[in-house]
């Protein structure tokens, strides 16, 4: 049996939630109180990023989502071409022993021309990481009076 994939993928990629379907029918369905469907192996096409890059003439700005984390449970490393930023927050539970961790670990490559030494990082009031850089002066961008 010879498969052949569509000249083109449509706009907004493989239909997952048309295709599983057929071919796993047997996913659907109970066991004692469990219940299951082909939603669960769908992947999530949704791409909400938590993070917002951007770089014009004036600088290279990133804004990271860390709602869920602490100002002291960031940091934020330049290091070669990239800036790293990690954040890790532990708590314990209420009622009882134990905690949970939550974490992340990002890398975003810093455009030619941005000037590293310059970098800042700031928490806003509403949990939005802001790191920042100006672009480097070069010869001819410097404004001569």
């Amino acid at each position: 049996m010879d498969f052949i994939p569509p000249p083109t993928l449509p706009a907004g990629g493989i239909p997952w939630e048309k295709v599983l379907p057929p071919l796993i029918p047997r996913l659907n369905g109970t066991y004692g109180q469990y219940s299951w469907s082909p939603k669960l192996l769908m992947p999530d096409t949704d791409n909400n990023s938590s993070a917002e890059v951007n770089c014009d003439d004036t600088g290279f700005t990133i804004q990271v989502d860390v709602k869920h984390f602490n100002p002291e449970d960031l940091m934020v490393k330049v290091i070669a071409d990239f800036v790293e930023v990690q954040g890790k927050h532990e708590e314990g539970k209420k009622d009882g022993p134990g905690f949970t961790t939550r974490q992340f670990n990002r890398r975003y490559r810093i455009p030619k021309g941005v000037d590293t030494m310059a970098l800042e990082s700031a928490v806003s009031p509403d949990g939005i990481l802001i790191i920042s850089a100006p672009m480097l002066q070069t010869e001819n961008s410097r404004s001569l009076t």
